[in-house]
């Protein structure tokens, strides 16, 4: 009998929320910290990266799209580019641009 009160006790819900309430709510607070830290910080970084290498994309650039076509940029138009690759041309959509592998064109220096 002695066991059955005290499971009883062991399983008996806390009346007002007490303290394992509030490890609760830090432990989901820890969670969400760390969520935050290892996957949406991350991602937004590189999703501002990549928005700065898309606006400083210029003619005579070497490109990689992000299917894997390596060519240079011929034309760009607001949301379309036009690359070159061997003998071929294509238009693709500026985003679908992956990385810029060799700069061509004479960067501006600061002042």
């Amino acid at each position: 009998m002695n066991t059955v009160a005290f499971s009883l006790l062991l399983f008996a819900p806390s009346g007002s929320g007490g303290p394992g309430a509030t490890a609760f709510i830090i432990q989901i607070g820890l969670f969400i910290a760390i969520f935050y830290f290892i996957l949406i910080r991350p991602q937004r970084r590189q999703q501002q990266e990549h928005k700065q290498l898309l606006a400083s994309l210029q003619r005579g650039d070497k490109i990689v799209t992000s299917s894997g076509i390596v060519g240079e940029v011929v034309h760009i138009k607001d949301d379309e580019v036009t690359i070159r690759s061997g003998e071929a041309k294509f238009v693709i959509l500026r985003s679908g641009v992956a990385s810029i592998t060799n700069r061509t064109a004479v960067e501006a220096k600061p002042a």
